[in-house]
């Protein structure tokens, strides 16, 4: 049974990482509505998150494979040439800024992150706060800015963004979303520009995850691998479908949907564990 609860957070993990509704919010809210705990100890729930953002990884690298090999390229280019009048070495390096500011506050606020920012009401109030922040970013934005038209504030701001998305309800894709609508980018772009920011700091997190998976191997329960191994399977395939069929979404239609459920699930959330304190 335990193996089927994997593979459902898997799916759910898959789905609301690229999806503007926040990806560990809905896995702490699961958790604590369903009492979907795998593992009795703390520390290795929290491998299993590091399993299924692996699976995100891996989607993100199936689907964007030659963009992540040109990107590598043009970096490497760069180097030796510089990166005046190429775009995709300029996006290789908006790429690199953009890691940096989430990259410094995660590793200067794990602890933080981990004890005082996981309580169940406080990631509702923040889907409905920042599905607030969508919405205006969505109604004001100017949607006319492609990807090669993206300069070095629009890889800082973004990457700021990404920095405020550690805290669970915020949503790592809403919010780097929500920064790129509102420095005037088409909706699919700041979405695709999101997802590649993502992959290194989602590389990040799971390298760190497997080295501390491995000083507590020994702690692992029987069963525990499948688990494991089926939360990843499963963040990876529907990863892989929400990136592919969100993207064609954003080509014609806006986001209207997605605040909407960040509010209406957000509003049912305050109320349900306002009357459990």
């Amino acid at each position: 049974m335990h193996v089927v609860k994997a593979a459902v957070l898997g799916i759910i993990q898959g789905l609301t990482e690229f999806l503007p509704i926040s990806s560990s919010g809905h896995l702490i809210l699961a958790r604590e509505g369903l009492r979907w705990e795998l593992l009795a100890d703390v520390h290795l729930n929290k491998m299993f998150d590091v399993a299924v953002h692996t699976g995100t990884l891996i989607s993100l690298v199936a689907y964007f494979g030659p963009d992540i090999a040109r990107l590598g390229c043009a970096f490497f280019a760069s180097l030796r040439s510089g990166i005046a009048g190429d775009p995709t070495r300029r996006m290789a390096w908006l790429i690199v800024v953009g890691t940096i500011p989430a990259a410094l506050a995660g590793a200067a606020g794990q602890d933080i992150i981990e004890q005082k920012l996981g309580a169940p009401l406080l990631v509702a109030s923040l889907l409905i706060v920042f599905g607030l922040i969508l919405w205006l970013a969505e109604w004001r934005g100017a949607k006319t800015r492609d990807l090669d038209d993206l300069g070095w504030w629009d890889g800082i701001l973004v990457g700021v963004a990404q920095a405020v998305a550690l805290a669970p309800g915020v949503s790592r894709s809403g919010i780097t979303m929500t920064a790129g609508l509102a420095r005037g980018a088409k909706r699919e772009t700041a979405a695709r520009f999101s997802f590649l920011l993502s992959i290194p700091i989602i590389a990040g997190t799971a390298a760190y995850g497997f080295v501390s998976l491995a000083r507590h191997s020994a702690a692992l329960p029987p069963g525990a691998l499948p688990m494991f191994l089926a939360g990843m399977g499963t963040a990876a395939a529907s990863g892989y479908l929400c990136i592919r069929l969100f993207l064609r979404y954003l080509v014609r239609r806006g986001l209207l949907p997605f605040i909407l459920y960040r509010l209406a699930l957000g509003l049912v959330l305050v109320v349900w564990f306002a009357r459990l304190t």
